[in-house]
């Protein structure tokens, strides 16, 4: 029964944060258009529309298409599967660091998903506080930083 209760309260939190990256995701792509920015908070949070063919920060999108798709689509697959593998059947896992895990799988799921169905990653926050100035993102990405911070910290405080 243990087993059945923590399967099913992953597979809840991996819902959870693919369907809020998803919903964000089709609200910009329905209400933003390209080269329209929405300032939402006083220039520091603008809403700004853009389709990502390459990785973070665009990197590798003029890498050739045949690479792309196995750097892009096959290695975050595989990764993925081994990850939901090593959540789903490490039952040491608990709290913060599964909930890390559960963040950085749903965020590769969330990209992984534009990318297979659109082609490329819907990206539209940009946020510019005190001088730090970030590229353009979506919620996906927020959760792998999340997911990837939670597990780093559970490492050094083992």
């Amino acid at each position: 029964m243990k087993l059945i209760l923590r399967i099913t309260l992953i597979l809840s939190i991996l819902v959870v944060i693919i369907g809020c990256d998803q919903i964000s995701k089709n609200v910009a792509r329905r209400y933003l258009t390209y080269n329209s920015p929405v300032d939402v908070i006083n220039g520091k949070i603008i809403l700004l529309k853009i389709e990502n063919s390459g990785a973070f920060m665009s990197l590798g999108s003029n890498v050739p298409s045949s690479l792309k798709f196995v750097i892009l689509t096959i290695i975050p697959f595989i990764g993925i599967a081994v990850a939901t593998c090593y959540i789903l059947l490490n039952t040491k896992l608990f709290n913060l660091h599964l909930l890390g895990c559960c963040f950085l799988i749903g965020g590769g799921i969330g990209n992984l998903y534009d990318r297979l169905i659109f082609g490329s990653v819907t990206d539209f926050i940009y946020v510019e506080l005190l001088n730090i100035r970030t590229g353009i993102f979506n919620l996906a990405d927020i959760y792998i930083v999340i997911g990837t911070l939670i597990t780093i910290f559970k490492i050094i405080n083992r």
